[in-house]
């Protein structure tokens, strides 16, 4: 494993377990691998810069979830002093700016007429995506490090204590709960929830997936990806931390030390699983998988059977953030406010551009072919690719 442990243990809110910060495992260890050094390379493919803006303190050093969310032609973002930003997705503008006071670490998310936020602080925000005005707030179990989901009138948060609440997105009164126990020892992060028509869909610390009724909560099946295995706490980690990505039918999740599967949706059975530890994301191309996994290594994976496409090894120990596809190409960001291109045929690198030296650690997201980026620094930018 690449990244090796420095066992330092963080307290886990609430529930008397520990956590674990993948980001931070080298930082200030002599003996840890170091980052591959970046090769010159001509771009083949030319990203331009829409536009950029500093939004605030970003992430403020922390091990947190925060992410752009988009829509209705805006970008929503919040960092992690509690500063909420609204811009226009085509040209950066600010509509609003709310200062919510909070400990921000997870979000936001996107509801039905309302942008969701958890903090630290174990409190779920609903603000109103037209003025940033709070609507309600409301205390769950334990921090959010996750973004929250809202459908057919349900906002769904998962917090680090194992627990998925849903909450009715106009009141912000509790709906319904469902409790995860979780290990002694897990990552530093949670599985955000994705709302597949009826089915809300989350992986937990323990290895498993589960789906639920969105509006009931009444679990529909659970999967278990990977199963504990070992003598010690550290050996018997496969947290699912990333978000489970969902493909018309397929449900396809990695854990951390266990497996990368292909779950059926209505089901929950098990297509497929193979070997590989990761916890940054997948992403789907047109033909392939794409997934960042535990050593910064980037795989494309056939989704049918989980063979090998390719395997690029250039950004070892970089900590990529997750993939993202982007006019058919893979972008991922890295720890020095890099942004790499990869071809989805080879895996070879075709493009850089650099947004800064602060790290990019969440995937960007893509929306009508423009991708958002917001660095850990707090600067978000807006990118295209010029494809000759």
């Amino acid at each position: 494993m690449a990244r090796l442990i420095s066992l330092m243990l963080l307290p886990l809110v609430l529930s008397g377990c520990a956590s674990m910060n993948p980001m931070n495992w080298f930082g200030g260890d002599d003996n840890a691998e170091q980052p591959m050094e970046l090769t010159d390379i001509v771009n083949q493919v030319e990203p331009q810069l829409l536009w950029s803006r500093s939004v605030g303190a970003g992430t403020d050093e922390q091990r947190v979830k925060l992410v752009p969310a988009v829509a209705e032609g805006k970008v929503f973002v919040a960092d992690r002093n509690g500063m909420v930003t609204a811009l226009d997705s085509a040209t950066g503008k600010t509509l609003w700016e709310a200062d919510t006071e909070l400990e921000i670490s997870g979000g936001p998310g996107v509801g039905n007429s309302v942008i969701l936020l958890g903090t630290s602080n174990a409190e779920l925000v609903a603000l109103d995506m037209a003025s940033g005005e709070q609507k309600w707030k409301t205390l769950v179990s334990s921090e959010v490090l996750s973004v929250p989901a809202a459908a057919n009138g349900i906002v769904v948060v998962h917090t680090v204590d194992g627990k998925l609440f849903g909450f009715d997105e106009r009141s912000g009164n509790q709906v319904w709960l469902y409790d995860r126990s979780i290990p002694v020892l897990t990552l530093h992060g949670s599985s955000s929830p994705v709302i597949a028509g009826n089915q809300v869909i989350c992986g937990f610390a323990s290895g498993k997936l589960a789906a639920l009724d969105v509006n009931t909560g009444a679990p529909m099946w659970e999967s278990t990806i990977t199963a504990p295995s070992g003598r010690s706490e550290l050996e018997r980690m496969v947290d699912i931390d990333s978000d489970p990505l969902v493909v018309q039918d397929a449900v396809f999740v990695s854990t951390y030390q266990g497996d990368l599967a292909a779950v059926i949706r209505g089901t929950g059975v098990i297509a497929w699983r193979r070997k590989l530890s990761a916890y940054a994301g997948l992403a789907a191309g047109r033909r392939h998988l794409f997934v960042s996994d535990a050593n910064d290594h980037i795989w494309a994976i056939d989704p049918r059977n989980s063979s090998a496409i390719w395997k690029n090894k250039s950004l070892q120990a970089r900590q990529i953030s997750g993939p993202a596809v982007i006019d058919g190409y893979l972008m991922v960001g890295d720890y020095e406010g890099y942004l790499h291109w990869l071809s989805p045929e080879d895996g070879a690198i075709v493009a850089r551009t650099s947004l800064g030296s602060d790290a990019i650690s969440s995937a960007p997201v893509v929306v009508d072919n423009v991708a958002y980026v917001y660095g850990s620094g707090g600067e978000l930018a807006a990118i295209k690719l010029a494809i000759p």
